[in-house]
């Protein structure tokens, strides 16, 4: 047995469902977002009902809304007849799951959720099933098969409805003009929280650890001041105090081999002018990209008179945990 080839078969048939979902796209998906659109700016929420695998997806797809401001909340259906319907308002947009659009307990639940002045959303393999003939807009997530061998466990299926899902989600996003800054509000802890949040002011070395020199000043006393601070660059600045340039380890290493006496050399003769450098403000993952695009270990960070006020080592973002 293959066991590599019959994972890339069953990963084959569910990219072939997801690109025939993708194919049937028509203006009743232009219509959801819309629909979806109009409730989140009344103030309104989406509410998912889905039951088993559906379900499941469902909590996913929830979850990607509430993560990019889209207030959405999970009812239970089998819970919804013994109060749980309170959860929904008038205004909400109601996401329907259910691949066969039979669902018992989810057709059992939709007369009552029709007294409310809802729109509802079908998300369903059967566009001609009792749900989708309910529904306001119908997302049709139909597969040809299923990527278990036996076509009965939701595989491809599944993978179809939370991929639909996904494509609401972001869209939808678009729509409302998220943005970085606004997806940072919603996702204040761990990695992905300071990856967002961290400004580049945050993890700079100030003047007090930095080495900021003239340029008449000589390599021997920018590797003194280099070394005092601890840093791998020193900064040049104008009589005015704003930025002229930089001399790094890096550039000494590379011009002693040709020039033995440099010491005595004024740092005018072999800084770098008109260096890389950032805006204080910034997010620290544009410091990153400044460093990873330029291939360089350092990046002065300025303020609007462009004078130097930090320095970003590229060893500041391990410190920080910025992946």
């Amino acid at each position: 047995m293959n066991y590599q080839a019959l994972a890339k078969q069953v990963l084959t048939i569910e990219k072939e469902a997801i690109q025939g979902v993708s194919d049937r796209l028509d203006e009743q998906f232009d219509a959801s977002i819309k629909t979806l659109l109009s409730a989140l700016q009344k103030k309104g929420k989406i509410v998912v009902i889905g039951i088993g695998k559906s379900g499941n997806i469902g909590h996913k797809i929830a979850a990607t809304f509430n993560s990019t401001g889209a207030t959405a909340v999970v009812l239970n259906s089998q819970n919804a007849l013994h109060g749980d319907l309170g959860i929904i308002s008038d205004g909400d947009v109601i996401l329907a799951m259910s691949y066969s659009g039979e669902t018992i307990e989810l057709l059992d639940i939709l007369p009552h959720i029709k007294r409310f002045d809802v729109n509802i959303i079908a998300l369903t393999g059967n566009p001609d099933s009792t749900l989708a003939k309910h529904a306001d807009h119908l997302l049709n997530s139909e597969v040809e098969q299923e990527a278990c061998p036996l076509n009965l466990a939701p595989t491809s299926s599944s993978t179809a409805m939370l991929a639909l899902g996904d494509a609401l989600a972001m869209v939808l996003l678009n729509a409302r003009g998220f943005n970085a800054d606004d997806f940072a509000k919603f996702h204040p802890g761990g990695s992905l929280g300071r990856i967002l949040l961290t400004k580049v002011d945050d993890i700079m070395r100030g003047h007090n650890r930095m080495a900021i020199l003239k340029p008449t000043s000589t390599v021997h006393e920018a590797l003194k001041a280099m070394s005092d601070k601890k840093s791998g660059a020193c900064v040049i600045t104008n009589n005015d105090s704003t930025l002229l340039g930089i001399f790094t380890h890096g550039d000494f290493v590379r011009a002693f081999q040709n020039n033995p006496a440099l010491g005595e050399q004024s740092l005018s003769t072999v800084m770098t002018q008109n260096p890389i450098q950032i805006s204080s403000g910034e997010l620290a993952m544009s410091a990153l990209k400044v460093l990873e695009k330029h291939a360089i270990d350092d990046v002065i960070v300025v303020d609007n008179k462009n004078q130097p006020i930090g320095l970003i080592d590229s060893q500041d973002f391990a410190r920080n945990r910025l992946y």
